[in-house]
């Protein structure tokens, strides 16, 4: 029997999921936004080594895409910089791959969605991926979505050839650049209070840029263990609609892979998805924990302790996932000095 499965919103884990479902799933997918219109956001950096598995599974070759091998992330705190030796972190063509995972798809451009019925009523199932909007499931409670702005610039006179990150004092968000080759970088910022708009300004001025494109998007840093609901009615979240963002750095594209996975891993078992998505993002409650501490000024070191040690070695035991080194004392100064 075919199984009948409409997709809302065609971002990095919608797009994902229409090439991850098995033969057996009639698949269509639903975006908001017209064909012209649609446009992958965030700043395009993964990890090569972690993701490449994590494409080949969609029938993708992942080095077709990448943009630029990263060598080493500065972090700058004011008043010095940490090097951080990376393993791995590229920028990719986001869109690019997107847009090819959804090539041969049925595809619904322009579709405003507001509810499982309607025009989804013929669908068994109705998978929520409409990143932070969480159209079809019921809102929660405490939602922490990071105001960000990014631009996508071109320049002669690009000032750095590598990844940059400069967290915002409080852990309240950071200021990044991602390079993009060619002349391409994404410059852009995230931060709870808003203290972006001008900087961004400032360096497009600086730098004789030309703006190729301008995006403002919230992220959403609040882990699964606090955005329950995953389902209402006949409709199953998957990806940022539950929180698949590691909070530490708002990294979002292969968590929302690993959550599609799991996704199809329990077709017919929400239960069995419930419990392999809390049990897989569990440290994402621990980093939101300590986060959120910062935001608030609540940050205690010695009652935090053991949360900071749990994702150090976190971080330690999964630098592949991530693509950058992991050491105590550069981990030390960047939750210690904000």
């Amino acid at each position: 029997m075919v199984t009948r499965l409409a997709v809302v919103g065609t971002g990095v884990a919608g797009a994902y999921l229409l090439n991850r479902l098995p033969s057996d799933v009639e698949a269509e997918a639903f975006e908001m936004r017209s064909e012209k219109n649609w446009y992958t956001v965030c700043a395009w950096g993964t990890s090569q080594p972690f993701i490449s598995d994590l494409v080949k599974k969609a029938g993708f070759n992942f080095e077709d895409y990448v943009l630029h091998k990263g060598k080493n992330m500065i972090v700058d705190l004011g008043d010095e910089e940490v090097n951080i030796p990376l393993r791995g972190l590229v920028t990719y063509d986001k869109h690019r791959l997107t847009e090819d995972m959804l090539k041969g798809k049925k595809v619904h451009w322009g579709a405003q969605i507001k509810e499982a019925n309607g025009n989804l009523a013929g669908f068994d199932t109705v998978v929520d991926a409409t990143g932070m909007h969480r159209t079809l499931l019921p809102k929660v409670n405490d939602d922490l979505l990071i105001p960000s702005l990014e631009y996508q610039v071109k320049s002669k006179e690009l000032p750095y050839d590598d990844f940059v990150i400069r967290p915002y004092p409080g852990l309240t968000g950071y200021w990044w650049y991602f390079p993009l080759g060619d002349g391409l970088a994404h410059v852009g910022a995230g931060d709870v209070r808003g203290r972006y708009r001008y900087e961004l300004d400032e360096f497009v001025k600086k730098y004789h840029c030309e703006v190729v494109r301008r995006i403002g998007r919230p992220v959403r840093v609040t882990p699964p263990k606090y955005m329950e609901p995953f389902f209402d009615g006949k409709v199953t979240g998957v990806g940022e609609s539950i929180g698949t963002v590691y909070p530490m750095l708002g990294e979002g594209i292969i968590p929302s892979m690993q959550c599609v996975n799991l996704f199809v891993d329990h077709m017919g078992d929400r239960e069995g998805y419930r419990r392999a998505v809390l049990e897989h993002y569990a440290v994402y409650a621990k980093v939101y924990k300590f986060i959120k501490a910062k935001v608030e000024d609540k940050f205690s070191f010695a009652r935090m302790l053991p949360t900071l040690l749990s994702i150090y070695l976190y971080m330690r035991g999964n630098e592949e996932r991530y693509g950058l080194q992991t050491r105590l004392p550069e981990f030390y100064k960047i939750v210690t000095r904000l």
